[in-house]
């Protein structure tokens, strides 16, 4: 890429983080596009969709979240990894504005999605393995569950402990 659009780049991410912090998701791409000190179409060849920049927005974040999943892997009792990796990732949602709302808006396949899937898919399985955690359940509904947590909350005490009581009921009734 060449250094002036490889500028572009980071003027344009560094608005749009901004912009998405202060008013959501929905925030405007005009606005972003004149904070960075670029016209639209230059954000457009960047970001051709809303939901491009907001991966891009938030990829860094997940990327921290899908880390700290893979830390968890090693834990000594794998149904606890996940409740709390879970419970983190709603507090981290309910926290961070626009990420809940975007991820509720991502098509099937996108980055920020396929990592969450990808490192919450190993610690159910892990915790499935081990008894913790009813088989029937999938890492789609467990995020979707904790996605809606962050929704409905915007304080981080609220979403830790709505989801430790919604993933209460993942675990198995004798655990």
């Amino acid at each position: 890429m060449r250094a002036d659009a490889r500028r572009n780049y980071e003027l344009i991410l560094a608005a749009a983080e901004a912009e998405v912090a202060r008013t959501g998701a929905d925030a405007s791409l005009e606005k972003i596009a004149r904070d960075a000190g670029v016209g639209s179409a230059t954000l457009h060849r960047h970001f051709p969709t809303r939901q491009a920049l907001l991966e891009a927005v938030f990829h860094d974040r997940v990327e921290v979240l899908c880390a700290q999943a893979g830390r968890l892997a090693t834990a000594e009792d794998p149904g606890q990894a996940l409740v709390d990796w879970l419970r983190d990732l709603a507090v981290y949602g309910a926290t961070t504005r626009g990420l809940a709302e975007s991820l509720l808006h991502t098509p099937a396949g996108s980055g920020c999605e396929v990592m969450l899937r990808d490192a919450g898919g190993e610690l159910l399985r892990l915790a499935q393995e081990a008894g913790a955690v009813r088989d029937g359940v999938g890492i789609d509904d467990l995020l979707t569950l904790v996605n809606a947590v962050s929704l409905a909350t915007g304080d981080a005490g609220d979403a830790a402990r709505l989801a430790t009581l919604a993933l209460e009921g993942v675990r198995p009734a004798d655990y």
